[in-house]
């Protein structure tokens, strides 16, 4: 898909790769971009900076909670009633929070609403008509540890494992319709997901697995989500590495998963 005299829609738009992604949707020409974020403020600002750039594409920021359904309907539905069809959706909002059995179910439920259940919001108020008009493109965030794990992070592993399970489901079931189904699922992007704190970052940066494949930066991400969304490819690994370690865990799961253990006592070794 050519997302010259698009309609497009990204959450998480407020800052990092939802933002970049914005501008370089605002770049190719798009008809209509709205950045959605929780903090509607960033939503707002990013708007007017993509607008400053690029004065003769609309750019709409606005407030969005993605764990709730009925905000998602009526942002879609507001959308396509006054503009016209919503032709592409970025699903990219998402949040970080360390922590496994010892934290509630409310917490686990709370990144699976936000992760996973507003994918599943936004196909069921865009797919069908996507589908009676034979074109639509859902794209999602996920994560590198949708396809391996997060050792560090129980319900960010299972809730991104779910978000990449959905977009297969999607892609098999509603490719043949004309819906194309893309998933991003990086490692470490310098996002707001830590922090913004440059110390914290450069903590971060030397220490786990972003010690050896390092951090992207979001613009460079949101580039290969545009050449993606061109070549319409399914699943878009910004970490080419990712790509060796599925193979391992699919080859030899028992010998991954013993890999994984010593990594992770490793990790917790050097925190002390």
């Amino acid at each position: 898909m050519e997302l010259n005299d698009r309609i497009t829609v990204v959450t998480g738009g407020g800052s990092g790769i939802g933002r970049a992604s914005a501008r370089a949707f605002a770049a190719e020409g798009a008809r209509l971009v709205v950045v959605a974020d929780l903090d509607e403020s960033k939503a707002v600002a990013a708007a007017e900076s993509i607008t400053a750039e690029f004065p003769d594409v609309p750019v709409r920021g606005v407030g969005l909670d993605v764990a709730d359904e009925a905000a998602i309907v009526a942002l879609c539905e507001g959308i396509e009633d006054n503009d016209g069809p919503i032709d592409l959706f970025f699903s990219n909002a998402g949040y970080g929070q360390a922590g496994g059995l010892d934290l509630s179910t409310d917490d686990w439920q709370r990144m699976m609403d936000v992760h996973f259940t507003s994918h599943l919001s936004v196909a069921r108020a865009l797919v069908p008509g996507m589908v009676a008009r034979g074109e639509g493109y859902l794209f999602s965030t996920a994560s590198a540890a949708g396809l391996l794990t997060q050792i560090d992070s129980g319900p960010y592993a299972v809730s991104k494992a779910a978000a990449v399970a959905f977009a297969e489901w999607l892609s098999i079931n509603y490719g043949n319709d004309g819906v194309k189904v893309s998933v991003l699922c990086p490692q470490a992007v310098r996002t707001n997901i830590i922090g913004d704190d440059l110390d914290a970052w450069d903590k971060f940066k030397s220490s786990g697995q972003a010690s050896q494949d390092g951090i992207l930066e979001p613009e460079d991400v949101a580039t290969m989500v545009v050449d993606t969304i061109r070549n319409e490819n399914f699943l878009l690994l910004p970490h080419e590495q990712v790509a060796t370690y599925m193979e391992r865990k699919a080859q030899d799961p028992d010998r991954w998963i013993s890999g994984m253990q010593r990594f992770h006592a490793k990790l917790r070794a050097a925190r002390g």
